[in-house]
């Protein structure tokens, strides 16, 4: 093994474990363990308190709630009715119902609650990323374009009738398996750029819906370092209650990218 093989393993094993870690976060992605929709009707869910509603066009309201209940927002006890205003395209609100939480959501016009709980299988027997092994061979360089104005896109998501609209903000090119890929690059949440794609794994070793990769920001001159070796799932191959979205239309590589996340083992599902 080469100085470089060294040093790109041992950096990778340390991005991984830190990966593994957040996953396994208390009220993380893998303690979900249930969605709910919600219309104008008060509506009781089990294992909440109170009644849920979407009371306007932007607020949902829980109403009903008794100091026994257990309930928090912003880290202060809820009484009686409160509302809360979900943004689209964000992470949703989180309420404490004792040692749970839950998230309220908006997706477009809709409004969700999606229920956190430690105790989750999906968390308490997850047994680590299935990856495949890291080889330097998947470190490539490539070139970001920036379009001239960023442009909102319409992509369908893992729930049959919803829709996102992420923002693209140019592509990138790079050479993979003796051709040139051209995927369309999302800003990513804190800084660098969000590749979001299919290949010829997905939906046999790894997930159908697509995985992400994130990217440093590009050099002056649009250069920028691509490690498939950090290709990930997104929290839909890991529980059943996520509204994922879908890669961007034409998102597709055009050979395997045999690196790295697989398609996780599912203790919900065995």
């Amino acid at each position: 093994m080469t100085t470089t093989e060294h040093d790109l393993r041992t950096t990778w094993q340390a991005w991984h474990d830190e990966r593994e870690q957040w996953l396994q976060e208390p009220h993380g992605w893998l303690s979900i363990t249930a969605l709910h929709w919600l219309t104008s009707e008060p509506t009781e869910i089990a294992g909440l308190p109170g009644t849920w509603r979407v009371r306007d066009a932007d607020t949902v309201e829980l109403s009903g709630v008794t100091a026994e209940d257990e309930v928090r927002l912003d880290d202060r006890p809820v009484g009686g009715s409160v509302g809360m205003q979900p943004v689209d395209g964000l992470p949703g609100v989180m309420v404490s119902v004792g040692d749970k939480v839950v998230e309220i959501a908006r997706r477009t016009d809709d409004y969700a609650l999606r229920v956190r709980d430690p105790q989750a299988i999906t968390r308490t027997a997850f047994s680590g990323v299935p990856v495949f092994p890291v080889d330097e061979s998947w470190v490539v360089t490539g070139r970001f374009t920036p379009y001239d104005e960023p442009e909102t896109i319409t992509v369908d998501a893992v729930v049959a009738g919803l829709h996102h609209y992420p923002t693209v903000v140019g592509t990138v090119e790079f050479e993979l398996g003796g051709a040139t890929q051209t995927l369309r690059a999302l800003p990513g949440k804190d800084g660098g750029l969000g590749l979001h794609f299919r290949d010829a794994t997905s939906g046999q070793e790894t997930y159908g819906g697509g995985r992400i990769l994130r990217v440093d920001d590009p050099g002056a001159d649009g250069t920028l370092v691509i490690d498939l070796n950090r290709t990930v799932n997104l929290p839909c191959a890991f529980i059943a209650h996520a509204t994922c979205p879908l890669p961007p239309a034409g998102n597709t590589v055009t050979v395997p990218v045999e690196a790295g996340e697989r398609t996780p083992l599912r203790p919900d599902l065995a």
